[in-house]
């Protein structure tokens, strides 16, 4: 009589490692994003790869493929996870504009929540259900404040792509290691170096990173648009 056959090429890669005895790591989709989520917030966005993300949940790299066929699939899960918690102001709230600035800050806060978190969702197009409720919110909050219905999705999109490039910046900014061109000490030996009058007079602001401020008057910018299109 033969023994059992061994699994071979794909089977095998696919199958989930056992660690000792007992049954093999339980493997899902959930559970996927968020071990993807916190190895992002522990290496970054570079350094996550399929293979290491299968390491951190003791399987092989194949068995991730059952649920995402790319890494660009893996973002864009992670993306919709992201937005799970986004939520505006009150449906009750008077304001159109603060319940469309309650969302632009609630995104925000969303993508600083996770290492990269801006890079990880900017590109992505999520048809999940925390996606298309984050849009349709948005959407909802501008029909019923009278724009039309191409305004209401033009306004929304410029809202969500100046949060998301602002955060990009934010975040890049902020990376650990820093040094780069958006250190304030690089901006300000580069200004100080040269003849720059007006970059000198206003190189506090610029080179400040506190970025809150930075992003409420982009905000304002914007919301001041839309009520003069209203």
């Amino acid at each position: 009589m033969s023994g059992p056959s061994t699994p071979s090429g794909a089977e095998a890669d696919a199958a989930p490692r056992r660690t000792g005895r007992g049954r093999p790591p339980r493997l899902d989709q959930a559970r996927t994003i968020e071990t993807a989520l916190a190895l992002l917030n522990e290496v970054g966005l570079e350094a996550l790869t399929m293979r290491r993300l299968a390491d951190a949940m003791g399987v092989q790299a194949g068995a991730l493929y059952r649920y995402f066929a790319t890494k660009d699939d893996l973002l864009t899960a992670m993306a919709e996870r992201m937005v799970a918690d986004v939520s505006a102001a009150p449906a009750g709230d008077p304001d159109w504009s603060e319940r469309l600035s309650g969302l632009a800050r609630s995104l925000r806060q969303a993508l600083l929540a996770h290492r990269d978190g801006a890079r990880v969702f900017a590109g992505t197009h999520s048809t999940g259900p925390n996606t298309l409720g984050f849009a349709d919110t948005g959407i909802g909050i501008l029909r019923d404040a009278g724009f039309a219905d191409e305004d209401a999705a033009r306004a929304l999109m410029a809202a969500v792509n100046f949060t998301v490039g602002h955060t990009l910046e934010e975040q890049a900014a902020l990376r650990p290691g820093g040094g780069g061109p958006a250190d304030p000490g690089v901006l300000g030996d580069a200004v100080t170096a040269g003849t720059y009058p007006h970059l000198s007079a206003t190189l506090p602001a610029l080179a400040s990173l506190d970025f809150t401020p930075h992003f409420e008057f982009g905000l304002g910018l914007l919301l001041g648009g839309l009520r003069a299109l209203r």
